[in-house]
């Protein structure tokens, strides 16, 4: 394990069952921050402009990560 890299910023992250759960936004000094899976919520809130793009964003640092690969990041467990 390398560990996260500014390279894997906007790759997908997935769980261990292989289920999509959000977008990996920014990484800071190995520690990546994923944005979740919009929900209808969410979508009501950007629509109304209230949040910001990093809002809601979950911190996930090199334990938590399983593989990454060129198309995904992979999450040792679910998120």
């Amino acid at each position: 394990m390398t560990g996260l890299r500014k390279t894997d910023q906007g790759k997908p992250v997935l769980d261990a069952e292989g289920t999509r759960v959000g977008r990996l936004l920014v990484v800071v000094d190995g520690r990546g921050y994923v944005k979740p899976e919009p929900t209808v919520g969410d979508a009501i809130r950007a629509r109304l402009g209230l949040g910001g793009a990093t809002d809601g964003s979950h911190p996930v640092d090199e334990g938590s990560v399983d593989r990454i690969t060129d198309d995904a990041v992979y999450l040792r467990g679910t998120f």
